[in-house]
C-alpha cells in the first residue's frame, strides 16, 4: 500500500506545518478536502499541542501532520547575545521602544521535551513530522509504537540516508527555494543548495522511502512535474499563507501580494538559523548587520520583540515573513477551494 492509500488521500498533496501560519481550521479544511492537512507545535508547549490537535480532530476525522522542531538544544553565548541586543538597540529606538535587556530560548526542542512526547503517545496523531533532524532512537520507537506514521526534512542525500536508518516512514525532500527554515541537520554544515527537483530525483534515485518534494511547488503543473519525478506527493506551503483560515497578518498578507513577492532572502537575522523570508525591513538590515546572530532560536527572542514593537508604530517590515519563491503565483482563497483547485489542475495535467 501507498502512502498516499494508508492515509487515505483524494490527492497528493501536503499542506506544509507553517509555525505561526498554520492552523487548526487550515489543517481540518485540507484534510476535509481530501489532502494532508498540517500544524506545527514546535513552538509550543505539551499543553499547547495538545489543545491545537484536539481543536484539530473536532473539525475533521482525516489524518493530519503534527510538526516538531528537532534542533539541537541552543548553546547560550552571554557575550554573542549581549552583541547582538546593541546592534539591534537602534532599530528599538527607532519605534519608541528598549531591547531586552536578554535573551531566552523560546521554546525547547522535541529532542528533550519528554512532556512533549508523552502528549503525543496519548494522542497519537495519525501522523508526526520532523523538522531540523530527527529525535533518538527512543522516541521514534514510541511514537511508532503508538501507531504514528513518521516524516522528515532531509535537504540532502546524508539526511535523508540517516532518515531512513532511523526507520522514519517518508521523507520531505525540501528544496533550497522553499520558504520558511531550512530543514538542515546541522545548519553550521556547508549546503549544497540543491533544488526541490533535484533533490527529490536524487532521494528517489538513492533511496527506499517514498519522497515528498517541496520547495517552490504553488499550483497543479508543479505537483505534476513533482509526481513525474517519482515523488508520491508534493508538499505546498506558501501556497496556503494568503488563506483566510492562515494566521498571517495583514503585513505579511500585504506583502505576498505586492511585487515584493518576487523578491526573496535566505536571512538568519530574524531566527538565528537560515529562513527564506520575502525581503523586507529585517532582511535588509540582516544583510548588513555586523555582529555574528545568536544561536536558534534565542535570537528568535530578539527578532520577535522587534516585529512587536515596530507593528505598535504600524511598521510590519520586521516579520518573519517566511515565503518560498514561488510566492508570486500565490492564490487567495479557502484553503478547500485552494484544494479543489489544485486537484483540478493537476488532473488537467495527465
Amino acid at each position: 500500500m501507498s502512502l498516499i492509500e494508508s492515509l487515505n488521500l483524494e490527492n497528493p498533496i501536503i499542506q506544509a506545518p507553517m509555525a505561526g501560519v498554520s492552523t487548526p481550521a487550515m489543517a481540518a479544511a485540507v484534510s476535509n478536502a481530501g489532502a494532508l492537512g498540517s500544524i506545527a507545535v514546535g513552538a509550543t508547549d505539551a499543553a499547547g499541542a495538545r489543545s491545537m490537535i484536539e481543536a484539530v480532530r473536532a473539525q475533521t476525522d482525516r489524518p493530519f501532520n503534527v510538526n516538531l522542531f528537532t534542533h539541537a538544544p541552543a548553546r547560550r553565548n552571554p557575550a554573542k547575545e549581549a552583541a547582538w541586543i546593541a546592534a539591534l538597540a537602534p532599530l528599538f529606538q527607532n519605534y519608541d521602544a528598549q531591547p531586552p535587556s536578554s535573551l531566552r530560548e523560546i521554546y525547547r526542542s522535541f529532542v528533550e521535551d519528554d512532556a512533549m512526547l508523552a502528549a503525543l503517545i496519548d494522542l497519537a496523531p495519525p501522523v508526526i513530522s520532523f523538522h531540523f533532524g530527527l529525535p533518538d532512537p527512543a522516541r521514534i520507537a514510541a511514537l511508532k509504537q503508538a501507531g504514528c506514521l513518521l516524516l522528515a526534512t532531509a535537504t540532502n542525500l546524508g539526511e535523508a540516508r540517516a532518515a531512513e536508518e532511523a526507520g522514519i516512514d517518508a521523507i520531505v525532500a525540501q528544496g533550497h527555494e522553499a520558504g520558511g527554515h531550512r530543514g538542515a541537520f546541522d545548519p553550521e554544515a556547508p549546503d549544497d543548495q540543491l533544488g526541490a527537483f533535484a533533490l527529490t530525483r536524487l532521494l528517489v534515485a538513492r533511496c527506499s522511502l517514498p519522497v515528498i518534494a517541496a520547495g517552490g511547488i504553488m499550483d497543479g503543473r508543479g505537483i505534476r512535474a513533482a509526481l513525474d519525478l517519482g515523488a508520491v506527493a508534493a508538499q505546498l506551503g506558501t501556497a496556503f499563507i494568503a488563506c483566510p483560515e492562515s494566521s498571517a497578518d495583514q503585513a505579511y498578507r500585504t506583502a505576498l501580494a505586492s511585487p515584493a513577492a518576487c523578491h526573496t532572502v535566505m536571512t538568519r537575522a530574524i531566527s538565528g538559523r537560515p529562513a527564506r523570508c520575502l525581503a523586507n525591513r529585517f532582511t535588509a538590515w540582516g544583510a548588513e548587520a555586523g555582529p555574528e546572530v545568536p544561536a536558534y532560536p534565542i535570537a528568535y527572542d530578539a527578532g520577535k520583540t522587534l516585529n512587536a514593537a515596530a507593528k505598535v508604530m504600524g511598521e510590519g517590515g520586521f516579520g518573519a515573513q517566511w515565503a518560498g519563491q514561488g510566492a508570486p503565483l500565490a492564490r487567495a482563497m479557502p484553503a478547500a477551494d485552494l484544494i479543489a483547485l489544485l486537484a483540478k489542475e493537476l488532473r488537467e495535467t495527465a
